[in-house]
C-alpha cells in the first residue's frame, strides 16, 4: 500500500512545496467564497500555493493553474449528547490535525463537540488519502503535510499590528488574591489617597487602593503612585476607574508591564462593591445608571427592549465583528444594498472570478466581489430547519441562527498599509467610507466605477470683504456634512437648567441630573450649512495682499445617492473627543433645488486670476535634494501628545511636520483644520523641490519633481484625468489642496492636455491616454469629474448610527429598508426593526427620486 500511494504521488512531487517563513496558508476561508472546513463541502487547501477554496471554486482553481494536490480539512460540529458533564472542555476528536484554525463559528464549547477529518486529494480523479498517513506517504508529502495543519493564521503574518499586539490574559487573573479589608469603592468622588487628584485614577484589585497613574510626558495624568503601590506591595493587576462597563474595562499589569485582560473582572470588582454590569464609561467617573433613568443611546439605537424577529434570505446576511470591526461591516451592508454595487461586483462575479490573478486574496475587485455574493446570495443566511424551531422550543430557547460572515481577508487586503484601519481599534465609518471609495475608484480604470453614484460638485463662491470681488471654484465631493448648531436646540432652556444642575452636582460631589438630549431641527443644520464661514488667510488678489474673506458653498451638480453626515463629533477645551448628544429627525423625503449653484451673477465683478507669489526656500538645490532623499526631522513627543488624544498617528506626525515643530498645541490647530480632509490619516510624504521657471506663469514644470502617487490617486479618485492630477500637483509643489483649484482654474483644451501629459508623466503616457478618453464620457465635463447630475429630490433608505462617545470606541449597527420595511444590521443580528432611531443616526444614505 506504501509503494502504490508513492508511486500515485511520484507524478506530482514537484508541485507539493513545504511552507516557508513569510508563505501564508489560507486553510480557514476560501478564496472566492466564504466557505471554510465547516461548510459543508468542507476546504481545499492546494498543495503549491497554501490557497484554500471551497468545493464550488476548487475546480476554477485546478483549471487554471494545472495544480493537481490539494488538502481538503472538514470539520464536523455537533451538539453534545443530552446528559454530557456541564462546563467540560469540548473533546476534539484527531486534535492535532488542525492545530491553529480559526473558527469560524460562535459555538459555546460547553455545549458541542467536534469531529476533524483532514485528506489529500487528487485532481482530476478525486484520488483520496486519509491523514495522518505518516507510513505510507513520502517523507516530504508528510513533513508539508504537517507544516500546513500547523501553520499560524495568514492574517497575524500579514498584518503585526492588527494582531499581535492584542491585549492578552494576565497570568495573574485566574489566582488573583483579593484582601478582605471591608473596602468598597464609591460610584463617585473619586480621589488619589496619596496626592488628592481626581483624574486617572486606578483601583488596586488587591486592596481596594484608589491611586493616581503614571505621569506623561506632556505635564498631565499623575504623580505615578499606583505604581509606587505595587513597588511597595506587588500587588499586580489595577483597573481604570471611568473605563468600566459591561463589556469591560481598561485593565494594567504592573508586573506584565502591559494591559491585560482579566476574564474574572466582574468578580473581582464586586469584592469592592463594583457591580460592572450597572456601569458605563463616562468622563466624570458617573455612571449612566447614576446620571439618567431615561432609555440609553445603545438601548435605543439597538432597540434593545423589542423582541425582534429574525429575517434571513439573500440581503440579509450578517456580518461578524471580528473586534471594533463594525465601522467595516456597516459600511458594506449599506453599500451592497445598492444597485450599481451590486452590479459591478455581483453582477460580473464569473468574469471578475474567471480573470483573477494567481493569488485572488490580494486582488480587491475578486474581494468586492465575494464579499457582494455573501451578503446578497442568501447562501450564508438560511432560517432554521424545523425540526430545531421545535427544539428551541422545548427547550425555552431563543438563539439567533444566523451567524454571518468572517470579513479577515477582507479586512487584510482593504486596510494594508493603512496605519489606522490595519489596527484592531475602532474607527469612524466616515472615514472608511472615504477610504473605500478610493480604492473602488482605483481598482475600476476601465469598466464601471459604481462610486460615481456618490460624486458631485460643489461651487465655492469667495468674496474679498474689501474689493468685493469674488472668485468661484468648484471641488467634487462625495458627502455632504452637515453641523449641529447647539444654538438652534429647540429645549434650550431645559439645556441651560440641565447644565446648571449639572455643575452644582459636580460641585458639591453629588450625583449629577438626568441628562438631556439637545432637539435640533433639521432645516437649522441646512441653514448652517449655507452660512458664510470666514476664510483664513485669505490672499485677494485685487489687493494682491493678504485680507479677509468669506465663502459660500453650493451644489453645482445633485449626485444619483447623496451621503449626509452629521457633524457629531467635537472637542472639548481638555482636547478630549467628544460626541455632541443630540436629537435631530432626519426626513424621510428631501428636497435640496434650492441649494443649486447659480454661478456668476451679472452684477459681480471676478477677481484677477493671479495666483499668490511663490516663496521659494534660499538653500541651494543640493541641499534641497538631501532633504528630500532623508526623512523628514519630526517632534515625536509633540507626536505622541496628539496620539495620546485619540488622533491618528500618521496625520499627528503630518501635523507636527507641517507646523515646523512649534510643539503639540500649535500642531493641534492643524489637526483641528485638516481633519475632515480625505487624505487626513494617510501616510505622510514629504516631496522635494524643483526649479521653477519664472519667465512664464503657465510654463509647464520640469519633471524631476515627480508628484506622490498617493496625492495623484487622491485626485484621480476624485474623477480628474491622471495627466490633470500630474500638472496641477507639480504647478503647486505638490500641495493637495492648491493643486485641486489649479485644476478647476485650468480647463485646458484636450490637444494641450494631452501635449502637456507627455511632459508630466513620461512614465505613465498610456495610462493617461486611456484615463483621459475613460472620462471624454463624463455627463457633464469631459476633464472634470464624473457626476451624475440630476433632480435635488431624494428618499432615505439606510443610515449607519454609532453609539458610544467617540469614533475611537463605541459601537456601529446601521438600518436598511428593503422590501418596504426597516431592518437593523447589528453586526451578525439581522432582524426586522420595529423603531428605527433616524433621530439619532451619523451617516445618512438618500437616493434620488426619479422625476
Amino acid at each position: 500500500m506504501a509503494a502504490d500511494l508513492g508511486e500515485l504521488l511520484v507524478p506530482f512531487m514537484p508541485t507539493i512545496r513545504v511552507p516557508r517563513i513569510g508563505d501564508r496558508v489560507f486553510k480557514s476561508e476560501c478564496a472566492f467564497s466564504y466557505d471554510s472546513p465547516e461548510s459543508e463541502g468542507g476546504l481545499y487547501v492546494c498543495m503549491n500555493t497554501f490557497l484554500g477554496f471551497g468545493r464550488e471554486h476548487v475546480e476554477r482553481h485546478y483549471r487554471k493553474t494545472g495544480q493537481c494536490v490539494y488538502m481538503h480539512l472538514k470539520r464536523t460540529i455537533k451538539e453534545k449528547a443530552t446528559g454530557a458533564s456541564g462546563g467540560a472542555i469540548p473533546q476534539r476528536r484527531n486534535g492535532k490535525v488542525f492545530l491553529d484554525l480559526d473558527l469560524n463559528c460562535d459555538f459555546n464549547g460547553d455545549d458541542y463537540e467536534y469531529e476533524d477529518e483532514a485528506r489529500l486529494v487528487i485532481f482530476p480523479n478525486h484520488y483520496e488519502i486519509p491523514l495522518p498517513n505518516i507510513e505510507e506517504l513520502p517523507a516530504l508529502v508528510t513533513i508539508a503535510c504537517e507544516a500546513v495543519l500547523n501553520a499560524k493564521s495568514p492574517y497575524r503574518r500579514q498584518e503585526p499590528d492588527s494582531w499581535d499586539d492584542e491585549i492578552q490574559v494576565s497570568k495573574h487573573a485566574s489566582g488573583l488574591r483579593q484582601l478582605d479589608n471591608g473596602v468598597r469603592i464609591p460610584p463617585s468622588g473619586w480621589k488619589c489617597s496619596k496626592c488628592e487628584l481626581r483624574e486617572n485614577l486606578w483601583v488596586n484589585l488587591t486592596d481596594g487602593s484608589v491611586l493616581c497613574g503614571k505621569w506623561f510626558f506632556d505635564g498631565n495624568g499623575g504623580n505615578g503612585h499606583a505604581l509606587e503601590h505595587y513597588r511597595e506591595t506587588n500587588y499586580p493587576l489595577a483597573v481604570k476607574l471611568g473605563t468600566i462597563t459591561p463589556d469591560g474595562a481598561d485593565v494594567y499589569s504592573f508586573d506584565e508591564e502591559e494591559a491585560v485582560l482579566d476574564p474574572h473582572l466582574a468578580e473581582h470588582l464586586a469584592h469592592f462593591g463594583i457591580d460592572m454590569l450597572q456601569m458605563q464609561k463616562t468622563e466624570n467617573g458617573f455612571t449612566d445608571s447614576d446620571v439618567s433613568p431615561r432609555i440609553s443611546e445603545w438601548e435605543v439605537i439597538q432597540e434593545s427592549g423589542s423582541k425582534l424577529k429574525p429575517v434571513y434570505g439573500s440581503g440579509y446576511t450578517g456580518i461578524k465583528n471580528l473586534g471594533n470591526s463594525c465601522y467595516l461591516g456597516t459600511t458594506m451592508q449599506v453599500l451592497f444594498s445598492i444597485p450599481e454595487f451590486q452590479r459591478a461586483y455581483v453582477g460580473n462575479l464569473q468574469r471578475i472570478f474567471d480573470y483573477s490573478p494567481l493569488d485572488p486574496t490580494q486582488d480587491f475587485n475578486t474581494q468586492m466581489a465575494k464579499l457582494g455574493h455573501g451578503l446578497l446570495s442568501g447562501q450564508y443566511s438560511k432560517p432554521p430547519v424545523k425540526s430545531e424551531l421545535i427544539e428551541q422550543v422545548i427547550k425555552e430557547e431563543h438563539k439567533h441562527q444566523q451567524k454571518g460572515i468572517s470579513l479577515k481577508m477582507f479586512k487584510a487586503l482593504t486596510s494594508k498599509g493603512h496605519p489606522e484601519f490595519s489596527s484592531s481599534r475602532q474607527q469612524d465609518a466616515q472615514e472608511f467610507f472615504l477610504h473605500l471609495i478610493n480604492q473602488v475608484e482605483r481598482n475600476s480604470e476601465g469598466s464601471e466605477n459604481p462610486s460615481d453614484v456618490f460624486r458631485f460638485l460643489v461651487e465655492e463662491r469667495t468674496q474679498c470683504c474689501q474689493s468685493r470681488m469674488v472668485r468661484y471654484t468648484q471641488r467634487a465631493d462625495n458627502i455632504m456634512q452637515l453641523p449641529a448648531p447647539m444654538e438652534a436646540a429647540v429645549n434650550k432652556e431645559e439645556l441651560i437648567a440641565y447644565e446648571a444642575k449639572r455643575q452644582e452636582a459636580e460641585v458639591s460631589r453629588r450625583s449629577p441630573p438626568p441628562a438631556v438630549r439637545a432637539r435640533i431641527p433639521f432645516s437649522a443644520c441646512l441653514q448652517a450649512y449655507t452660512e458664510p464661514e470666514n476664510v483664513d488667510d485669505f490672499w485677494s488678489s485685487a489687493l494682491q495682499a493678504k485680507s479677509a474673506g468669506v465663502k459660500t458653498s453650493r451644489f453645482k451638480s445633485f449626485p444619483e445617492y447623496l451621503v449626509i453626515q452629521i457633524k457629531k463629533f467635537t472637542f472639548g477645551l481638555d482636547w478630549v473627543p467628544k460626541k455632541l448628544d443630540v436629537s435631530i429627525e432626519m426626513p424621510d423625503l428631501l428636497d435640496i433645488t434650492h441649494l443649486r449653484a447659480t454661478g456668476l451673477q451679472p452684477k459681480e465683478e471676478e477677481l484677477p486670476d493671479i495666483a499668490p507669489p511663490i516663496v521659494v526656500p534660499d538653500e541651494p538645490k543640493d541641499h534641497l535634494m538631501n532633504n528630500f532623499m532623508d526623512s523628514p526631522e519630526i517632534d515625536e513627543s509633540a507626536v505622541m501628545q496628539l496620539a495620546e488624544m485619540g488622533f491618528p498617528l500618521e496625520a499627528c506626525r503630518k501635523a507636527v511636520y507641517y507646523t515646523g515643530n512649534m510643539g503639540a498645541e500649535v500642531a493641534f490647530n492643524w489637526v483641528i483644520a485638516h481633519m475632515e480632509e480625505p487624505d487626513f490619516a494617510e501616510p505622510l510624504v514629504v516631496a522635494g523641490f524643483s526649479e521653477i521657471d519664472s519667465s512664464s506663469s503657465a510654463a509647464v514644470p520640469v519633471a524631476d519633481n515627480q508628484p506622490p502617487e498617493e496625492s495623484v490617486a487622491i485626485l484621480t479618485s476624485m474623477g480628474f484625468p491622471r495627466y490633470q492630477a500630474l500638472q496641477g500637483l507639480k504647478a503647486t509643489n505638490n500641495n493637495l489642496e492648491h493643486a485641486l483649484d489649479w485644476i478647476f482654474t485650468h480647463p485646458d483644451s484636450e490637444e494641450e492636455s494631452e501635449a502637456a501629459s507627455d511632459i508630466a508623466d513620461p512614465e505613465g503616457n498610456a495610462n493617461a491616454s486611456a484615463s483621459a478618453s475613460a472620462n471624454a464620457t463624463a455627463d457633464n465635463e469631459p476633464n472634470g469629474p464624473r457626476v451624475r447630475d440630476g433632480p435635488g429630490r431624494y428618499e432615505l433608505f439606510a443610515f449607519i448610527s454609532h453609539l458610544g462617545r467617540s469614533t475611537m470606541c463605541g459601537h456601529y449597527v446601521c438600518h436598511i429598508k428593503k422590501e418596504g420595511r426597516w431592518v437593523i444590521y447589528n453586526d451578525h443580528k439581522v432582524c426586522l426593526s420595529e423603531r428605527p432611531p433616524k433621530d439619532l443616526g451619523y451617516i445618512y444614505f438618500y437616493h434620488r427620486i426619479p422625476s
